[in-house]
């Protein structure tokens, strides 16, 4: 099944084209990987699918989003779109608040109010993070004492307590030491057992590793996209094979 689509979509920041003819799906329960040279439209991509990116001065955009087969640009409330699709970004961005908080922002900001349900969802969703055995002795002290992999961990689980149906990361792991990379990839390797996850990389061993499917992109356009193996292997566009092999990018 399908969890997003985009057909014929396009995007504009004032006068100039960023995102060009979009015509592409995600499966759900699986992880694809979106890669191509900086400035290709990578991240915007991201946002459109979770409607952050009109937030940005002169954005328009044309065409059609669909996650869960609902158009998601017919949707008036925004949060509905941005609880069922999440987005952990570049940066670890830990709330100005305590882990406990941090984890809860989401739940308390959609009416949860039982502290039993409450409590519930902080171990869940630091479990599930494997982060419940490093913090569950101190929940309440200030989540900017963590430590950067923590913090972006921190970040997943705030997401995830929301219960979306798609996660997006932008980058989630290129300020992050390896042991901390190698954790975040076995989570999404995990998570993506019950959700879709597209991950924008410019880690090319990195789509290797998790990723089930990989689209390559430049100048706005996805230029190929089908099975990682396939696309590492035998790319079947000569822009593909250029970018893979690290002619450009």
């Amino acid at each position: 099944m399908n969890a997003v689509e985009l057909e014929n979509f396009n995007t504009w920041y004032g006068q100039d084209p960023v995102l060009q003819d979009i015509n592409i799906s995600f499966n759900n329960n699986s992880i694809t990987a979106i890669v191509g040279p900086s400035g290709c439209g990578k991240t915007t991509l991201l946002r459109s699918i979770n409607r952050t990116a009109e937030l940005e001065k002169g954005f328009t955009c044309q065409g059609d989003i669909r996650v869960l087969r609902t158009p998601i640009y017919q949707i008036k409330e925004l949060s509905t779109v941005r609880r069922q699709v999440g987005m952990v970004y570049q940066t670890p961005v830990a709330l100005p608040l305590s882990i406990r908080e941090n984890v809860l922002f989401g739940p308390r900001y959609y009416g949860v109010k039982q502290r039993s349900q409450l409590d519930n969802i902080v171990e869940s969703c630091l479990r599930k993070v494997a982060l419940w055995d490093e913090v569950k002795d101190r929940l309440k002290h200030p989540a900017d004492k963590l430590s950067g992999g923590q913090k972006q961990r921190l970040a997943m689980a705030r997401v995830l307590a929301v219960e979306p149906q798609v996660l997006l990361l932008d980058e989630p792991c290129s300020s992050l030491d390896p042991a901390s990379t190698g954790l975040i990839e076995e989570l999404l390797e995990e998570l993506a057992r019950e959700l879709c996850i597209i991950i924008v990389t410019h880690n090319l061993s990195q789509a290797r590793r998790i990723a089930r499917e990989t689209i390559f992109m430049l100048d706005g356009r996805v230029v190929e996209s089908g099975a990682t193996a396939a696309i590492f292997a035998a790319p079947g566009n000569d822009k593909t094979r250029g970018f893979v092999s690290g002619l450009y990018g």
